[in-house]
């Protein structure tokens, strides 16, 4: 029998199966966690007392999950180290223990049911608390299991169940061949599971290229360091260069695209910038970002030229990063000297009224994103509408160079899985690229590098289940399991009657005479 293991030994085990999770998460995108991490973490919920226990578990696992996977988010405190520096130890703590409490709610409630019904549980409760991560206080969806995936075929079941579905299927290939006591049997459990989430991702998968249509889009990458993107000394270099890279067709480009506010002057008053822009792209439409000032608010706008130089129309961002582009409680936050980072008068964006489909000639019908917005799968599509492509122009210099852009690019990618349409995404430092309806990379231009690439666009697919169906399927199953775990829990024994326990103790005495 192996002696138990001591408290910082049960505690470093904890850590390390959070840690090797996190290395699913991109630019490893190794999911080895699954197969190690997981388990570790469901033959530990089996050992925990009581909901207390399990929730210790969950919550310290989680906070080695997030402090492994989002420890980019020190990066934008560094753009102005002099006046943000400070936070950016707080910001890694405070969020990964912050986000490490969904986990632990998730291990508590596991925790409540007995036996193996524990680990049928746990596939549904960390799956629902996941979601709700992803939706109380404005919704934070960064870093989902479902993402583990995004180098294999098992990234296409987004299609089909979304990404907390997917979510759901992960927790379940980790966890539940503990249910056999025999190790041969969990092995061939665990190889079974994986292999059928792989097999049916590879069978939605196109054997060639995507069909493409005769639309053609120029992604401009003026890769301007975040540092000195606003500077006075720089902000004209790097209007030029993006000017520069429009400018001039070898063949015929329907629309020319620039990230979030490439555009260094608020919209409306710079009439000769715009000209400059005009002149650049003549007789081709043109979108790009731009702060636009609307009486006492702030906008994070994308504009939309026709070919005629004239504003075609306009998309005010709707969702918008705490702390990055307002900042809740912001008079009382601003006698600390703390504003939104992003916004350059201080004062933070307003929001818009919500996601839309542009709809105008020359062009098939998109939809919009700016920036943070990708990362809610809700937001890529509209009620009753359906676009044909996905645009995301973005500026994800904030988020440095190692781990933060790529993970912000695969959560583009699953948009464009689940919604079974094609994705152009515009970045100022990258990674610009054109997506398929299947979440490949069809071309992309390179981090740190300016340029620009132009490429067609890909044909839409049918709508996918999950485009139709939404989180109705994954969460019916998540509450049909935690149901069926709850009623395996055994109901506690009623106290024998007091004139039972007299008559059982007098013949226990009779029986000792």
């Amino acid at each position: 029998m192996s002696k138990p293991l001591g408290k910082w030994q049960l505690r470093a085990l904890i850590l390390c199966a959070g840690l090797l999770l996190a290395l699913g998460q991109a630019p490893f995108s190794f999911p080895i966690g699954v197969v190690v991490g997981l388990p570790v973490l469901g033959g530990l919920l089996l050992r925990t007392a009581d909901w207390r226990s399990g929730f210790r578990l969950g919550w310290l696992a989680g906070t080695a999950y997030f402090a492994g996977s989002m420890f980019w988010i020190v990066e934008p405190f560094f753009v102005e180290p002099e006046i943000y520096g400070w936070m950016a130890p707080f910001a890694l703590l405070f969020l990964a223990v912050g986000l490490g409490l969904f986990w632990g709610l998730g291990f508590g409630v596991a925790a409540c049911c007995s036996g193996k019904a524990r680990l049928v549980a746990l596939v549904a409760s960390l799956t629902l608390a996941e979601f709700l991560r992803a939706h109380v206080f404005t919704g934070f969806p960064w870093g989902l299991l479902a993402y583990i995936w995004s180098e294999t075929p098992v990234f296409q079941l987004l299609a089909y169940i979304g990404p907390h579905g997917l979510g759901m299927v992960t927790v379940a290939i980790g966890v539940l061949p503990l249910i056999w006591s025999n190790r041969w049997l969990r092995g061939a459990t665990l190889l079974v599971t994986l292999l059928a989430a792989w097999g049916i991702g590879a069978v939605r998968l196109p054997e060639g290229p995507p069909a493409l249509r005769d639309v053609t889009l120029r992604l401009v990458q003026p890769n301007a360091e975040q540092r000195l993107k606003w500077h006075p000394d720089h902000v004209a270099r790097f209007f030029q260069r993006s000017l520069s890279l429009s400018a001039g067709f070898d063949a015929p480009v329907d629309v020319v695209i620039w990230p979030e506010t490439a555009l260094p002057f608020p919209y409306g008053e710079h009439p000769r910038g715009m000209d400059m822009v005009r002149a650049a792209v003549p007789d081709t439409q043109f979108i790009g970002g731009i702060q636009r000032p609307n009486g006492p608010e702030l906008y994070n706008t994308l504009i939309h030229l026709d070919r005629n130089g004239d504003v075609a129309a306009t998309y005010d961002k709707h969702h918008l990063v705490p702390f990055g582009e307002y900042v809740p409680l912001a008079d009382l936050a601003a006698r600390f000297g703390i504003y939104g980072m992003a916004a350059q008068d201080g004062t933070g964006f307003a929001a818009g009224k919500g996601p839309r489909i542009i709809d105008r000639p020359g062009l098939p019908p998109y939809l919009p994103m700016i920036c943070y917005e990708a990362i809610f799968p809700g937001y890529a599509q509209v009620q009753g509408q359906r676009p044909e492509w996905l645009l995301h122009i973005t500026n994800d210099a904030w988020f440095g160079s190692f781990s933060g852009p790529y993970q912000h690019l695969v959560q583009s990618r699953a948009r464009a899985v689940e919604q079974g349409l094609p994705l152009a995404r515009a970045a100022n430092t990258g990674v610009s690229a054109m997506i398929s309806p299947y979440g490949q990379v069809l071309q992309a231009l390179a981090l740190n590098t300016d340029g620009f690439v132009d490429v067609r666009l890909p044909e839409p697919l049918a709508p996918t289940p999950y485009s139709r169906f939404g989180e109705r399927i994954w969460l019916a199953l998540a509450l049909l399991l935690l149901a069926g775990a709850a009623l395996s829990r055994p109901r506690p024994q009623a106290r024998p009657h007091a004139a039972t326990r007299v008559r059982a103790q007098g013949r226990e005495a009779s029986n000792r005479h």
